[in-house]
């Protein structure tokens, strides 16, 4: 039931940013491993708040959308800019993330997402 709740939730807040933004300026899946409704994505959970969907795996890259204690569908991971959290440590792995299946992607990275350096799971991009 849980489940249930928080991915309605994530449908609500998909339809929002419709409107607001994520899904007009992300860029496209990897042609490999594009979704379209396939049941192997991974569940993934970004614990921290305020957390940032980037456009690419750097922070350099532009800001899509923030987003506290979530749950996303991870598409694949890789490698990219290292991030340093003092309060959480170091990683250069990074997820592509989505709202619901099929929708834009966003890039997190992996120090945000519960799972450890590289997630279990998640498939290399």
């Amino acid at each position: 039931m849980k489940r249930l709740i928080s991915r309605t939730a994530m449908g609500l807040a998909a339809a929002a940013l419709a409107v607001g933004g994520l899904t007009t300026t992300a860029q496209a899946a990897p042609a490999a491993v594009a979704d379209n409704g396939d049941p192997t994505l991974t569940d993934v959970y970004i614990w921290a708040t305020d957390v940032n969907l980037r456009q690419q795996p750097t922070t350099d890259s532009p800001r899509l959308a923030v987003r506290s204690q979530w749950w996303a569908d991870a598409v694949c991971q890789t490698q990219g800019q290292m991030v340093h959290d003092p309060a959480v440590g170091s990683n250069n792995w990074w997820t592509a993330v989505q709202e619901f299946a099929g929708s834009d992607i966003a890039w997190v990275n992996n120090l945000y997402i519960r799972g450890g350096e590289k997630i279990a799971g998640v498939r290399d991009c």
